[in-house]
């Protein structure tokens, strides 16, 4: 009987040791996933800080808002009235898009009609030509 005693006693310690090791590593595991978390969150809060920096708005260059005076040729067009250059583009891309004059094979190239050849002094011009082209219509 002394012997069943003893075969009991030394599986009950054995049992009792394995799960306290079980629970020492889950808990560094715990701790190790719990400092990269803390190192990481200062990164994320320096991100959007630098992202704020250009959210500034930019100054508007006055030489593009400057009201000119068409030409006679380009106020066929455009209309008569003092307009900045952006609205003067604007204005001709939608006169561009109502005539179809947009090239159907080359988007970027523009059939001129009898008014825009006087503005742009050929039948057919880029769409980068044309900002230049405009400017000599300009005052």
């Amino acid at each position: 009987m002394a012997t069943a005693k003893k075969a009991p006693a030394k599986k009950a310690p054995a049992k009792k040791a394995a799960p306290a090791k079980k629970a020492a590593p889950a808990k560094k595991v715990a701790a190790k996933k719990a400092a990269p978390a803390k190192k990481a969150a200062p990164a994320k809060k320096a991100a959007p800080a630098k992202k704020a920096a250009p959210a500034k708005k930019r100054a508007v260059n006055a030489a593009f808002m400057k009201a000119l005076m068409p030409s006679a040729a380009l106020a066929a067009v455009v209309g008569a009235t003092p307009l900045p250059r952006t609205e003067v583009v604007s204005k001709l891309w939608t006169y561009i898009k109502k005539n179809k004059l947009q090239n159907q094979a080359n988007k970027r190239m523009i059939d001129a009609d009898a008014k825009l050849k006087e503005i742009f002094g050929k039948m057919q011009v880029s769409m980068f030509e044309m900002a230049g082209l405009i400017g000599k219509h300009l005052k």
